[in-house]
């Protein structure tokens, strides 16, 4: 027969173990160094709120690896915040849902349920083909959708203007080039073919 539980007999299920008590004296077992040995990082205080990745002062695993590689590269795709997105609308769904005059804006475009909102640039691709003459109104056109839309004879305006991008390996133009000196000290000048 089980005890019927009351106040007087309530008692934890789990026996309960004290904490350990440091730092009181010789006669405790845990006195002196309080169980922390002699000097060293782990006897001193906040020595166990080191950061991840912290190997006590030598060059870590993330500097000591090759950095040449990976989402943050010079060539890579950017990631997460840096990464800049956009809807894609090829010009197969103009053709379908836009009659011929039409004006496609990102709204118009929300309205034929062609995109959900108007939160993320708009592009438009050249895949498939368009027949119809269309005011074209987006964020960025691709080289492709630009011919279709223009042999189409509709028009493009852009919301954004495109940014310029250097070339890689852009040559040094002869304007730029330094004028060599001669060992006297006097800039010497660069004689033509013609001259010779």
């Amino acid at each position: 027969m089980t005890e019927q539980l009351n106040l007087s007999n309530l008692k934890p299920a789990q026996a309960r173990k004290d904490r350990k008590r440091i730092g009181r004296g010789l006669g405790s077992g845990k006195g002196r160094y309080s169980g922390r040995g002699i000097k060293g990082q782990k006897s001193r205080s906040g020595s166990h709120k080191m950061r991840p990745g912290f190997e006590g002062g030598q060059n870590p695993i993330y500097m000591r690896l090759g950095k040449l590689r990976g989402p943050y590269s010079k060539d890579a795709m950017p990631m997460g915040p840096h990464r800049t997105s956009t809807a894609p609308v090829n010009v197969a769904a103009l053709e379908e849902r836009f009659d011929t005059g039409a004006e496609v804006t990102p709204e118009s475009l929300v309205e034929k349920g062609v995109l959900k909102n108007t939160k993320i640039d708009v592009k438009i691709l050249g895949n498939g083909d368009l027949t119809k003459k269309l005011s074209v109104t987006a964020h960025a056109v691709s080289a492709t959708a630009r011919e279709k839309i223009e042999a189409a004879g509709g028009s493009i305006t852009l919301l954004r203007e495109p940014k310029e991008r250097k070339p890689k390996n852009m040559k040094r133009r002869p304007e730029n080039r330094k004028q060599r000196i001669d060992p006297v000290g006097t800039a010497a000048t660069e004689t033509s073919e013609s001259e010779e």
